[in-house]
């Protein structure tokens, strides 16, 4: 419960009043006091003061706080239950990433992890209402950050990962199987897995497919991205006279990239370049965009009662001492 708002508090103005009338009752008391004039006060020295003295001005008291009472009745004091489900544009992505050697592919610039990187962090700090996490394989595969909305950290963890940190090969069932662990105990109403990958399964135990038919009972879905130039890439090869460069056949299992989107509601897609792979992204981001308005439930209880209670008492207190202790003989 909140604290008590007023339905019309423009009334609590009347309360300004109270210090007039107190002012007046003063300005009368000063007026009407009885003087009479004495040679001496030796007769009433010692005399007792009575108590009704004291209690005179007890009357007016109760009067004043009665006003103030009903002011607060008239104004309509309330509170309220407050319920509010907030949800933005927030849903939990995982960034599965593929670091195999052959990501250092120089069709895009400078690599394609390199391109992969610049553009997966530029996704990342667009995205400050997700939640996002980062799996990278090769020939095995481990969560890099798990999900956090600490963007920050998580963009300086994808920038300190290179290929050849784990065991080489393209694990890409490992990768997704990864990822969706870290997806299935989250309540978000999104999940989405981004899988990108230069190359085809050679590695892991578990199967893509297999892998993707998990993350479709989760109610996963997964957006894969098949990286890499048609034909050919040139590829930076360490030899006894510096780097050599040769031009290797790309191969990426599309066949698979897109049964595993076609399975689990996402969509396949082929990034050729630096650019082709921003726009990618770009479509991801456009896609998962899907805004819920905050819910909120208020329950108002009007609190008038308690006020108007109390104003009673003391009205009658007020009335009952006029009528017995300080009534006025005729």
């Amino acid at each position: 419960m909140t604290g008590l708002q007023f339905a019309y508090p423009q009334v609590i103005y009347l309360a300004l009043l109270i210090p007039v009338m107190i002012g007046w009752y003063i300005f009368r008391q000063l007026k009407i006091t009885p003087t009479i004039r004495i040679s001496g006060i030796q007769p009433f020295t010692g005399s007792a003061v009575s108590w009704k003295n004291y209690l005179k001005h007890l009357p007016f008291v109760l009067r004043q706080a009665v006003f103030g009472l009903l002011i607060i009745v008239v104004a309509r004091p309330q509170s309220s239950n407050s319920w509010e489900n907030v949800t933005t544009e927030g849903i939990d992505i995982i960034i599965a990433v593929d670091i195999s050697g052959s990501m250092l592919a120089e069709d895009f610039k400078p690599n394609r992890l390199e391109a992969s990187k610049s553009v997966a962090t530029e996704f990342i700090a667009g995205r400050p209402d997700d939640r996002m996490g980062l799996v990278v394989f090769s020939g095995e595969s481990f969560t890099q950050c798990p999900l956090t909305t600490d963007h920050a950290v998580l963009m300086n963890l994808f920038q300190g990962i290179q290929s050849g940190i784990i065991e080489d090969g393209t694990a890409i069932g490992l990768g997704l199987a990864t990822s969706v662990s870290r997806l299935k105990d989250s309540d978000a109403r999104s999940k989405v897995i981004i899988l990108l990958t230069d190359g085809m399964n050679n590695r892991g135990e578990i199967a893509p497919i297999t892998a993707a038919e998990i993350a479709k009972t989760f109610g996963i879905r997964v957006y894969t991205i098949g990286v890499g130039s048609l034909g050919t890439a040139p590829y930076p090869f360490r030899t006894p006279f510096g780097i050599q460069y040769q031009n290797v056949k790309v191969e990426i299992d599309e066949g698979v990239l897109q049964e595993i989107a076609s399975m689990t509601g996402g969509k396949y897609f082929r990034a050729t370049n630096n650019q082709k792979l921003k726009e990618i992204y770009q479509e991801i981001d456009k896609m998962e965009k899907s805004r819920i308005d905050v819910k909120e439930i208020n329950t108002k209880t009007e609190e008038y009662q308690r006020f108007l209670s109390l104003a009673l008492l003391l009205l009658l207190i007020e009335i009952g001492l006029r009528l017995t202790l300080f009534k006025r003989n005729p």
